[in-house]
């Protein structure tokens, strides 16, 4: 058995991800010409957009990174914790984009982005790999955005369900009886 088998339908492919990939970039790149910026990846789920992002973009910037998770093993978004940020001259008086893989509820970057604004930012955006608009919950639009997803749960491209999927090179939405209770109760080790 393989990943594979427990996707439902694929959303967006290899080829159209890395299609998306590349209209952000040239939107980022027209964006912070002749200006000094840190793009700042949120682990884990970033790190894949992030990489393919950042080797896009053909102007300088520098790269820090955060840990930040809401949901630990569950489906529903839990409460916000953050396990470190960038240090302090990595943040006072930078631009920052912060980089995510998915704007769900938006309380994650809401909390993200007021954290490294009280620490002395010049400026903070946001640039999300997905963005699902049907379960916001704090009032927050992304800067820059690959793509708006229904509500699905999905994975794949760096995006996970109890920490497996990551690895899937196209996005695609999980199957329910995956994530569903009885699946989890049952499941070992």
């Amino acid at each position: 058995m393989t990943l594979h088998n427990d996707i439902e339908r694929v959303l967006y492919s290899e080829k159209e991800i890395l299609a998306g990939i590349d209209r952000v970039a040239a939107e980022l790149t027209r964006t912070y010409q002749g200006r000094d910026f840190t793009v700042v990846s949120i682990l884990k789920g970033s790190c894949v957009f992030a990489s393919d992002l950042i080797r896009r973009i053909p102007i300088p910037l520098e790269l820090a990174f955060l840990a930040a998770s809401s949901y630990g093993e569950g489906t529903t978004s839990g409460e916000l914790e953050i396990n470190f940020f960038p240090s302090g001259n990595e943040i006072e008086g930078r631009n920052l984009l912060l980089v995510d893989d998915i704007l769900d509820t938006g309380r994650t970057l809401h909390g993200i982005k007021g954290e490294l604004m009280k620490r002395g930012a010049r400026e903070v955006r946001s640039c999300v790999f997905l963005d699902k608009p049907a379960r916001r919950t704090v009032p927050l639009t992304a800067d820059f955005r690959c793509f708006e997803v229904e509500n699905l749960f999905v994975v794949g491209y760096g995006l996970d369900y109890a920490g497996r999927y990551r690895n899937l090179p196209y996005v695609g939405a999980l199957k329910s009886e995956i994530f569903a209770p009885s699946h989890r109760a049952g499941a070992s080790g």
